[in-house]
């Protein structure tokens, strides 16, 4: 498609002329056309040539898909020094432009992976474009945002290389900052040096890409920072890295560096938003204008850099939607092209300079015009008759303005290609008459809105109906099997493609006697006929039919189905005796030979019992065979299975046949294993090479001495290797060995002669230990066989265990002196002897005893706690208790201990392991170390323990009666002072029960405790003790304290009942005797405004008539009950409190009586309603301050 590569236009003017073709042959190619894609990088432009002779100019970054009709590659252009490499990804060709030689220089700057540009539809050339690919391989591309996803192939991570200090911000830099101002002078001034140097530099010829990559940095999800020619792979600042620099220099040079790039950023993200004219229906023109500088820095307008690279970017998704890269370069304007009518975009531009790139400015919003529709799609057919079709289509992309109508042209069933109208509405479907029969019809559609007509969709062919169709061909056979037969048949001939024909295959079975019966009926072309017999013969026939009827049936054919397989043979048989390396089997024809002759018998054999391999022995016709070159002993499986004209049978059930075995033959002669011992030799051999076809049970070990030509068995078994023993030293046996199976013995070996080794001596007899001392034993023994060779030394062996045991002497002498011994212990001990030969066995194992000697030192002496003793008579402040374990008594038993405790005589105690002394000085320290005695003497004394015994405990305070009252009694003792407190002292308060025990009633620090719920003139006693870390003091002498008698409780508020004018009756509750005290009352009144209650009543009565009211004069009654306790010296009177007041007001006796009853009694309700409000205020009151006290306690004390 593309042979030579068409002249450049006038827009491509990063691709040089001078650049070289690319001609790399495609890798996996199979002759077919294939798609190729061709990646058009960020800032570059790809040339193309359309069908219709037109040049188009593609810029980056995009992906242009390619046809390969010969499955090469197309020749494509390349930027000097950059080469093209075709890569392959799931099936889908590449071809990307990398940079031949990328110069790297190493320094900090971070590898950054980031994934590439997604590729970006509105880029793709028009369908005009590229050649429609074949329908098998790829659907066509109908547009340029259609094409399918398996054109696009998956992207590799590519990597970009900057420094990641330099990663611009998403908002705008303040360029106000006071770092940035400070730096923006000396920026200037090193941009205006370095333009006059890069400018140099352009001219001469590049030996790397001149462009140093931008930072990676991302919008939205696309990524930048890749030049037009590719991916460079190291900045401009990093080739300073080889110029010798020191490390202070270079961190000197980073900084301002850094410093200088975020001026930079400042300068660059200080750009205003892309101005948008020549708004058109699918292309806007885009202009802007370079970054402003701040006008109030004096510097220089020349400094400021005169070549920027713009990034220019737009989005359909909103403001804060994704945007997409359409321009990169150094132009203020670019032309966007291949936008989507009546749609709502928005622009922005970001700015590039030095590879630093400032923030985008902000985005501004245009709406694209409105235009013609888009090209519908073929109208498809609904109803077909013969004078008629019904077509139907859907409504195409409108681009913003409403389609009102469409073209529906045709050409006349002519074939000329001239087209006419045939219909133009608002409708969706038409319907077209007054047809001619099986006749073809080409249709076209457009559809017109108000800014114009759109183009024509694809043309279409379709027929209308016609008459019966005619006789088919007959069905052809295109597959056979045992119970089916698959066939195939055509269309009639003269029928039009999209004429719907069905078909009727009929068959008939000569055997039913029924004739033709349908066996299908459909549209398909092909059909299995299954559920048949095998080896029959079936005839069939087809008719094809429509809408207008059927036709004549088609020409017979006959066509036969295939045998089956046959059935299994027979399982075979021996006939004849089993010979040990031969046999005859035989077997029977199977009884189902699958409808065809049985042609071939297979034998097939397997060696063994569970053998998976199966050889095959014999094939042919008979029914019997010989199997002969077989093993004696062995097992063999046969089966046998058959093969006819249906197929292969399965094999039979497999005869087990086993070989009768023989004799072994002769095994090889016998091998020394090892090195020849003194006593023993131990042989070793193998089986022999024939087993007579039965495993080896035994073998049978002979031996003889040469000189007497005596010969015995010393071996038989099953193992292959023996030992033989009970041999001289230094003597020469021959042996030989024979081996047998369940047939026999086999023949002897040939004889192997063999010499033993000198031996080590005998075993000693048992040592003699005689006991110097405790810690001394002598060890003496005698001297044991040598068996041809002197011995070189003894060891002795001796432990306090029998079984564990170490060498302790090693020489050639004949006793040993053991030292070091513990007394009364028991020691075993054991010899042996040992020459060139080797060590001899040990002696019997003798034990001996030390004798006993004094005690052994006493360990773990300590110190007992007070809680740790259980006598009474222990007082800590004059005692102190000690324990110990007991030592060992060198067998000698432990008769006591002596305790030595200071300058006073040691104290000897018995056999105890604890012991208390007592009479020493309170706080006072101790050195303690003990001794144990038996009766031998006095073992070695313990380590010395340092004990003090405590200061005593204090004496009781005075106990006090502080307040009483007839239930409760406040108790004080001691002072209270400061001192008292920083003793710790606490103080233990008790109290006589009723069964006249002292009961713990407090335990604590503190000097007052109140005793409560106890009876009224009632006497207690009470005891109190003081403790301390020195322990409980004694006990006070008893304080007996009584309570008072308790006084009446208060009364209810008296009634009053008027009687007439001057005389009215008060009357109240009655209280019971207490504890056999009588109660009387004493009822008091205040008359009008007096301050004073005044008595006149006191007595045992509960009510009272006072008499000479005054008229309209207030009365206040209270009454109180008053206890006269009988004493021995006379009563005592004990008055309780008042009741409430009542008010009593005295009136004429004009209104009834009930009146004045009631006007009391609501008086007095009313009073004792107030009284019961005011209590209820006072409780509620109470319970605030109550729940505020404890929240301020709990934040300000307990947190």
């Amino acid at each position: 498609m593309m042979a030579e590569h068409p002249p450049l236009l006038d827009t491509t003017s990063i691709i040089s002329s001078e650049i070289p073709l690319l001609t790399s042959p495609i890798v996996s190619g199979d002759g077919a056309q294939q798609v190729i894609l061709v990646q058009v990088n960020p800032g570059e432009a790809f040339t193309i040539r359309r069908e219709d002779g037109q040049f188009q100019c593609i810029t980056g970054p995009a992906q242009v898909p390619m046809m390969s009709p010969n499955g090469s590659v197309p020749t494509i252009y390349v930027p000097p020094g950059y080469a093209p490499q075709v890569i392959e990804d799931n099936g889908v060709r590449r071809v990307v432009v990398v940079p031949q030689a990328p110069e790297f220089h190493p320094g900090g700057h971070a590898v950054i992976h980031r994934p590439p540009h997604p590729p970006l539809p509105g880029f793709l050339p028009l369908p005009a474009m590229i050649p429609p690919p074949p329908r098998h391989i790829y659907s066509p591309v109908t547009g340029a945002g259609d094409m399918t996803t398996q054109y696009i192939p998956q992207y590799h991570t590519s990597q970009v290389y900057g420094d990641l200090d330099t990663l611009p911000a998403h908002g705008r830099s303040n360029f106000r900052d006071e770092r940035s101002s400070k730096t923006y002078e000396r920026l200037q001034k090193k941009l205006k040096d370095r333009h006059g140097t890069q400018k140099d530099k352009l001219n001469s010829p590049p030996s790397s890409p001149q462009k140093c990559p931008s930072p990676t940095s991302e919008h939205n999800g696309l990524t930048k920072g890749q030049d037009a020619a590719g991916i460079s792979t190291g900045s401009t600042k990093s080739k300073s890295f080889g110029k010798g620099k020191s490390n202070s220099q270079t961190d000197t040079e980073v900084e301002e560096k850094d410093e200088e790039t975020k001026a930079l950023e400042a300068l660059l993200s200080n750009i205003a938003k892309p101005v948008v004219s020549d708004i058109q229906a699918r292309t806007a023109l885009l202009m802007w204008s370079p970054p402003s500088s701040d006008t109030r820095e004096d510097t220089d307008k020349n400094n400021i850099p005169d070549v920027y690279t713009y990034e220019v970017m737009i989005s359909n998704t909103g403001k804060d939607g994704k945007y997409r890269t359409i321009y990169i370069g150094e132009e203020n304007k670019v032309t966007v092209n291949d936008l989507r009518p009546a749609t709502d975009y928005h622009a922005k531009v970001q700015v590039e300079c030095n590879c630093v790139k400032g923030s985008p400015s902000e985005a501004e919003s245009f709406t694209t015009a409105s235009c013609e529709p888009d090209t519908p799609n073929m109208p498809r057919i609904t109803n077909r008759t013969k004078n008629s079709l019904t077509l139907q289509w859907k409504a195409s992309c409108d681009n913003g303005s409403k389609i009102h109508s469409y073209l529906l042209e045709w050409d006349e069933g002519k074939g000329n290609g001239e087209f006419c109208q045939c219909y133009y509405g608002q409708q969706k479907q038409y319907r077209i008459t007054k047809l001619s029969p099986a006749m073809g019809y080409t249709f076209r559609l457009a559809a017109k809105n108000d800014m114009g007509m759109s183009g024509f969709s694809e043309e279409v062919l379709y027929h209308t109906s016609g008459t019966a169709p005619t006789t088919p061909a007959s069905p052809l056979l295109i597959n056979a099997g045992v119970t089916w037969l698959s066939l195939q048949w055509t269309k009639p001939s003269g029928t039009p493609s999209d004429e719907g024909i069905s078909y009727i295959l009929e068959m008939e079975d000569e055997n039913s006697g029924y004739g033709f019966k349908p066996k299908y009926d459909g549209d398909d072309l092909t059909y299995t006929v299954k559920n048949l017999r095998r080896s029959t013969k079936y005839k069939f026939r087809v008719i094809a039919y429509n809408s207008e009827g059927k036709s004549s049936p088609s020409e017979t054919v006959e066509y036969i189905t295939c045998p089956d397989k046959p059935g299994v043979p027979s399982k075979p048989t021996v006939k004849g005796k089993i010979h040990a390396q031969s046999f005859k089997i035989t077997w029977d024809p199977p009884k189902d030979n699958g409808g065809g002759a049985i042609n071939t018998y297979v034998v097939e054999m397997s060696e063994g019992l569970n053998g998976n391999k199966w050889d095959t022995i014999y094939s042919g016709a008979a029914r019997e065979h010989v199997c002969d070159r077989l093993n004696p002993g062995c097992s063999y499986r046969l089966r046998v299975y058959c093969v006819g004209e249906g197929g292969q049978s399965m094999a039979s059930d497999s005869l087990l046949v086993q070989t009768p075995a023989v004799v072994p033959g002769p095994c090889q002669p016998p091998r020394l294993q090892g090195r020849p011992r003194a006593r023993e030799i131990q042989l070793r051999w193998g089986p022999p090479q024939v087993d007579g076809g039965s495993p080896i049970t035994c073998y049978g070990l002979e031996m003889f001495q040469t000189e007497t030509d005596e010969h015995r068995e010393v071996y038989q078994g099953s193992d292959v290797e023996c030992t033989v023993g009970s041999l001289l030293p230094g003597r020469m046996y021959n042996f030989r060995l024979r081996a047998a199976n369940k047939a026999g013995f086999g023949p002897y070996s040939e004889k192997c002669e063999i010499t033993t080794a000198p031996g080590p001596p005998d075993q000693c007899k048992p040592p003699q230990v005689a006991c110097r001392s405790a810690a001394c034993a002598q060890v003496s023994w005698e001297v044991p066989g040598s068996n041809g060779a002197d011995i070189t030394e003894y060891r002795l062996e001796w432990g306090g265990v029998e079984g564990c045991m170490q060498i302790s002497y090693c020489g050639p002498g004949l006793s040993c002196e053991m030292k070091g011994l513990l007394p009364a212990t028991i020691y075993y001990c054991r010899v042996q002897a040992v020459n060139v030969a080797g060590a001899g066995p040990f002696s019997e194992v003798v034990a001996s005893m030390t004798p006993a000697s004094v005690p052994a030192v006493v360990t773990s002496l300590r110190g007992l706690s007070e809680d740790e003793v259980e006598s009474p008579h222990y007082s800590p402040s004059t005692c102190l208790a000690i324990s110990w374990e007991k030592p060992c008594d060198h067998g000698s038993e432990i008769l006591g201990y002596s305790i030595d405790f200071g300058d006073k005589q040691p104290i000897t105690v018995g056999k105890v392991l604890s012991y208390f002394i007592d009479g020493l000085q309170p706080d006072t320290t101790y050195r303690v170390r003990i001794q144990a005695l038996n009766s031998l003497g006095a073992g070695p004394f313990s380590h010395t323990i340092k004990l003090k015994t405590k200061p005593l405990p204090p004496d009781p305070p005075r106990l006090e009666c502080a307040a009483y009252s007839s239930q409760t009694l406040k108790l004080k003792w001691g002072e209270g002072t400061a001192k008292a407190l920083t003793d710790s002292v606490h103080y233990h308060l008790q109290m006589e029960d009723k069964n006249g025990r002292f009961v713990s009633l407090y335990r604590g620090p503190c000097h007052t405790y109140k005793v409560q719920r106890l009876s009224e003139s009632t006497s207690y006693k009470f005891c109190i003790q003081a403790c301390n870390e020195a322990g409980e003091g004694p006990l006070s002498q008893e304080y007996i304290f009584t309570t008072p008698k308790s006084v009446p409780a208060a009364l209810k508020a008296p009634r009053v009942e008027r009687i007439n004018d001057h005389t009215c009756e008060i009357t109240w509750e009655v209280l019971q005797p207490m504890k056999g005290d009588p109660v009387i009352y004493c009822l008091q009144v205040m008359v009008g405004k007096d301050s004073e209650f005044k008595q006149i009543y006191k007595g045992p009565d509960w009510s009272f008539r006072y008499t000479g009211l005054q008229l309209n004069c207030e009365y206040r009654f209270r009454v109180c009950a008053i206890r006269q306790c009988q004493e021995t010296v006379g009563h005592q009177d004990l008055i309780g409190p008042y009741s409430a007041a009542v008010l009593f007001i005295s009136q004429r006796t004009e209104p009834p009586a009930s009146t004045n009853k009631d006007t009391v009694q609501t008086t007095r309700t009313q009073w004792s309603q107030s009284d019961q409000v005011c209590a209820a205020v006072i409780l509620a009151l109470f319970a605030i301050f109550s729940i505020l006290i404890a929240v301020i306690i709990q934040y300000f004390v307990i947190k």
